[in-house]
C-alpha cells in the first residue's frame, strides 16, 4: 500500500476577505474529493486572504496508481480559473 501526497501553494487573486477565500477553497476541495476520491485539507496560510496551501492525499495499491491520481488532480487544480499554482510538491510513503 502506498500513500501519495501533493501539496500546492496557491494564489487567490480574486479574494478580498477570508470569507471569499474559504468559499473558493471549499469549492475546490469538494470538487477534488468528488472527482478523484482524495482527502484534501488547507494546511497553511489560514490567516491570509490571497494565499493558501492545500494538501491532498490518496491511498493506492501501488506507486504508479497513486502517481496517476495525483497527476490528474494536479492538472485539475492548475486548470482551475479561481486559483494560480505557485508551487507544488509530491511525495510518496
Amino acid at each position: 500500500m502506498v500513500l501519495g501526497i501533493i501539496t500546492w501553494e496557491l494564489h487567490l487573486a480574486g479574494c478580498r476577505s477570508l470569507k471569499d477565500k474559504r468559499r473558493v477553497l471549499k469549492s475546490l476541495k469538494d470538487r477534488l474529493h468528488q472527482r478523484f476520491n482524495v482527502s484534501v485539507a488547507e494546511t497553511d496560510h489560514q490567516d491570509l486572504w490571497q494565499r493558501a496551501e492545500l494538501t491532498c492525499g490518496v491511498v493506492a495499491t501501488d506507486r504508479r496508481q497513486a502517481a496517476a491520481v495525483l497527476s490528474t488532480a494536479d492538472q485539475f487544480v492548475a486548470g482551475n480559473g479561481s486559483v494560480r499554482v505557485i508551487d507544488s510538491t509530491t511525495n510518496f510513503l
